[in-house]
């Protein structure tokens, strides 16, 4: 018997979805956009919904990458809320406090009720108490 074997390989096409051939690793819409949003997802829905007849391949990147901005924005203004307030967790009162002291946030969610998150802590001045005549003359005294 002879030591040497004889091995046949079979050349088998892979590309454009032919059959055999050794498969690529999915990569996701997201990761090759870089964002943390779900693109795929996204083009489901925008395709589902019926906004148009068509769905072109960068709206489902563009609308996640804008929802992704708006999320981190809300969620950077509400982490600081949130250390104002000598906390760790972020609560519906953390968001609501974070959106309503931004002013394009504010704009943007002008008509949107946070379920339990309040109201912006305010006292009109009229109701505040008046500062007495004797009390007036002493602060607007000059000193000497």
């Amino acid at each position: 018997m002879d030591s040497t074997t004889t091995t046949t390989t079979t050349t088998t096409k892979g590309a454009g979805g032919r059959k055999g051939g050794e498969r690529k690793k999915a990569v996701s819409k997201s990761s090759k956009a870089g964002l943390q949003f779900p693109v795929g997802r996204i083009a489901r829905f925008m395709k589902k919904g019926r906004y148009s007849q068509r769905v072109g391949t960068g709206a489902p990147i563009y609308l996640a990458a804008v929802l992704e901005y708006l999320a981190a924005e809300v969620l950077e203004l509400a982490g600081n809320a949130a250390r104002d307030n000598k906390k760790n967790r972020i609560n519906p009162r953390h968001v609501c406090l974070a959106v309503r002291n931004d002013d394009e946030l504010g704009k943007l969610l002008q008509g949107v009720t946070i379920a339990s998150g309040g109201v912006l802590p305010n006292i009109n001045p009229v109701l505040l108490p008046k500062k007495t005549a004797a009390a007036e003359k002493t602060t607007n005294s000059p000193k000497k």
